[in-house]
C-alpha cells in the first residue's frame, strides 16, 4: 500500500513538473478555473492589495489602470481606496474574468471603476490617461511584452508610475533583471524595489521630462 502512495505522489508530482514546463513556454492568462492559485492567504500575504497600493503609492482621486485585473483581487480594493474622485480602468482579456469583475462592482456598490475588455499592446490606452498602472504576475502572460510596456509607458502622465509585480512559483515568473531590460527599453527608469524571498515588486517611472 505505501507503495502505491509512492508511486501516486511521483506521478502527481511528474505531471506537476510536466504541465509547469508547459505553461512556461507558452504566454497565456491564467484561466477562470484556477483563479484560487490568485485568491488565497499566500497570495494575499505577498502580493496583496494593500501591499500593492502602499508599494505604488496610490492616493485618493487618482486614475489607475489595473493590467490584467482578472476577477478584481486588486480592483475592489484599489477602487474603494481612490474613492469617488478617482477611477480604476480595468483590462482584461478574458470575458469570464470580467463577468466575475462586474459581479463585484454591483456587489461592493461601486461607481468608479470602468471595465475593458482587451489585452495590452493593442493601442487601446490612449496617450497620458493614467497616474499609476499596475502589473500583478501579469507581464509573462503577454505575448508582446515590448509593445506592451510601451504602450503603458505611452498612456502613463510624465511622471507616472508603472508597478510590476512577480511571484513565485508562477509559470510565467519575469526575473528582476529582464523586467528592467525591457522597461528600459521602452523609456522607463526605475524608481524604486521592494524585494522578497518569494516576490519582487518594481516602481518604474516614466520621466517628468518625457513628452512622447
Amino acid at each position: 500500500m505505501a507503495a502505491l502512495w509512492i508511486v501516486a505522489i511521483g506521478v502527481a508530482l511528474l505531471a506537476f513538473a510536466v504541465g509547469w514546463a508547459v505553461l512556461r513556454r507558452k504566454s497565456f492568462p491564467c484561466p477562470p478555473a484556477f483563479v484560487w492559485l490568485l485568491e488565497n492567504r499566500i497570495m494575499e500575504h505577498v502580493a496583496g492589495s494593500a501591499v500593492i497600493i502602499r508599494r505604488a503609492r496610490i492616493a485618493q482621486g487618482m486614475r489607475v489602470l489595473d493590467a490584467g485585473c482578472g476577477p478584481g483581487r486588486i480592483t475592489i480594493p484599489l477602487a474603494k481606496h481612490l474613492g469617488p474622485e478617482g477611477e480604476v480602468v480595468a483590462l482584461d482579456v478574458q470575458p469570464a474574468m470580467l463577468e466575475r469583475l462586474n459581479e463585484r462592482i454591483a456587489q461592493h456598490k461601486l461607481g468608479n471603476v470602468k471595465v475593458v475588455l482587451g489585452g495590452l499592446g493593442r493601442g487601446m490606452l490612449g496617450k497620458n490617461e493614467f497616474d499609476r498602472a499596475i502589473l500583478i504576475t501579469v507581464l509573462g502572460e503577454v505575448p508582446d511584452r515590448s509593445a506592451a510596456l510601451r504602450e503603458i509607458y505611452a498612456a502613463l502622465k510624465p511622471g507616472g508610475i508603472l508597478s510590476v509585480t512577480e511571484v513565485l512559483p508562477d509559470p510565467h515568473y519575469q526575473s528582476r533583471g529582464r523586467v528592467r531590460s525591457m522597461a528600459g527599453t521602452a523609456g522607463f527608469e526605475v524608481e524604486e524595489a521592494f524585494v522578497g524571498w518569494r516576490s519582487y515588486t518594481l516602481n518604474l517611472i516614466r520621466p517628468q521630462a518625457s513628452l512622447g
